[in-house]
């Protein structure tokens, strides 16, 4: 066997204390960029800067394309000036956190569909060749476009949730303080049976608010901006003017819960009376695709019989 030369062994040497190094470097780098730093404070405090820090901390991606979410967000300002109260509706709805101003979620939504992108590029173009790069900007335009309207769906079913099940949050609140117990602790007891749905977290920040000193009108209040819904509207509203006029809250709540299983009731009746209509289309498809299959082999072999004679 030959023997190594030694500036074959020198080479050898250099190549892996380079790819030590490269690993080394890309290990810190990944580290300093997943370390979330808190931005100091000035003189005087500034609940943007604190805003910031917890959205470092709570998201990954904020943290790591900080600069371009806050780039897009500025022009998020310019150009979707009319759609951002909605979005803001929608993302309290939806529960996301309160530290998410709706330009920047909707820049956060951006920049997913901006990494996406070299992937659409890349399958687009081997497919289709150098015009498929134009079909992988409107793949990412729609991108964008799916990530907003699934926004809107979360906020939907989550209210949709909440609905269903704030009867039963009110009959137990209900049962509590006809038994003796404070609205307070009926409230609590209420929120820690349902501490794992919607409407316990929504009435455990109306429970929160209330002990850090807010009136129970305007945690209510409160209430019923953030999920910006008609028939919660009109169930807190009634549940505010009842506390405003003396009314006993046990009565208000109990009667504010046989509305909501009425309503839910009346839409559970609106839905099946659709159903109908829906299947109409898909019964006459069918219905034509059995006349098909039934006759289609005679009107072939009628055919097939002319064919030879």
């Amino acid at each position: 066997m030959l023997a190594a030369q030694p500036g074959t062994m020198g080479f050898g040497f250099a190549g892996c204390t380079l790819v030590l190094t490269a690993i080394f470097v890309l290990t810190r780098t990944i580290r300093n960029t997943l370390y979330s730093e808190d931005i100091e404070q000035g003189d005087q405090w500034r609940y943007d800067i604190n805003r910031i820090n917890e959205l470092r901390l709570m998201s990954p991606l904020y943290r790591i394309f900080y600069p371009v979410i806050a780039g897009l967000a500025v022009l998020n300002r310019g150009m979707f000036r009319e759609s951002l109260p909605e979005i803001g509706r929608e993302l309290q709805a939806a529960g996301f956190t309160r530290f998410w101003t709706p330009e920047e979620y909707l820049a956060r939504l951006q920049t997913i569909a901006l990494l996406l992108m070299p992937a659409y590029v890349y399958l687009c173009v081997e497919v289709m060749g150098t015009p498929g790069a134009i079909s992988a900007l409107a793949i990412t335009g729609l991108t964008a476009y799916w990530l907003r309207r699934r926004l809107a769906w979360q906020a939907h079913y989550r209210l949709f949730q909440i609905k269903k099940k704030m009867p039963f949050l009110l009959d137990l609140v209900t049962l509590l303080m006809e038994a003796g117990a404070t609205f307070i602790n009926a409230l609590g007891e209420a929120v820690r049976e349902f501490h794992d749905q919607p409407v316990g977290v929504e009435f455990g920040r109306v429970l929160a608010e209330i002990r850090m000193g807010k009136s129970r009108t305007m945690a209510l209040e409160s209430l019923r901006e953030r999920l910006s819904d008609d028939e919660i509207t009109a169930i807190v509203g009634s549940i505010i003017q009842g506390e405003n006029l003396g009314t006993p809250l046990a009565t208000v709540f109990r009667t504010q819960a046989d509305v909501l299983r009425i309503k839910r009731t009346q839409r559970a009746e609106t839905i099946a009376g659709e159903a109908g209509v829906k299947m109409l289309l898909p019964g006459i498809l069918i219905m034509a695709s059995t006349v098909v299959i039934i006759l289609g082999p005679f009107l072939l072999g009628f055919i097939y019989q002319e064919y030879i004679f």
